[in-house]
């Protein structure tokens, strides 16, 4: 158990990084690119989709191992 905690604190870690990194790599392409607004816009909204959907994956994967265990 303490080795799928483990794996679980890390993977989560990285989305977090990952999610940063490109949240600033499309704002810093947007300061250099000004006519590709939107597209960056997009991206960092899906950006953002993805890093809520990923931090309630791992919270029900919390609850379930709380409640059987």
């Amino acid at each position: 158990m303490q080795m799928i905690d483990e794996v679980s604190r890390v993977v989560i870690w990285l989305i977090r990084a990952g999610a940063a990194f490109r949240v600033c790599y499309c704002f810093f392409r947007m300061i250099v690119a000004s006519d590709e607004t939107a597209m960056y816009q997009k991206r960092i909204r899906n950006v953002l989709v993805f890093y809520v959907l990923a931090e309630s994956v791992w919270v029900i994967k919390n609850l379930i191992l709380e409640y059987y265990i």
